[in-house]
């Protein structure tokens, strides 16, 4: 038998559910490139609030994270792909355990 969600839990489940809807919707009408988008507003969003809340080493964490996606670009175009790869399979994998949700 399962317990009924609580009222947090049931904010999250909704919040995914617009994550999902919400990019959909946006690659439906602006490709992938329209995901993209959705998400760099929804980070920036986020960003916004993890400042506020006095995290300020997030400015930096976020620099970091840029910084690696701009080396794995560039060594795919310099014809070495492996840090491309291995970027993307550690995302898959991070983000199918951990999709994001609400924060607490």
């Amino acid at each position: 038998m399962t317990r009924p969600l609580t009222s947090i839990e049931k904010a999250q489940e909704s919040r995914r559910g617009w994550y999902i809807g919400e990019e959909r919707k946006a690659r439906e009408s602006r490709g992938e490139q329209g995901a993209m988008e959705f998400w760099l507003r929804v980070t920036r969003s986020q960003i916004a609030k993890e400042i506020k809340a006095g995290r300020e080493d997030t400015w930096a964490g976020f620099a970091l994270v840029c910084r690696l996606f701009m080396t794995a670009m560039q060594q795919r175009t310099a014809g070495q792909p492996r840090i491309w790869e291995d970027l993307l399979t550690y995302a898959q994998g991070v983000l199918k355990d951990f999709p994001p949700r609400d924060p607490m």
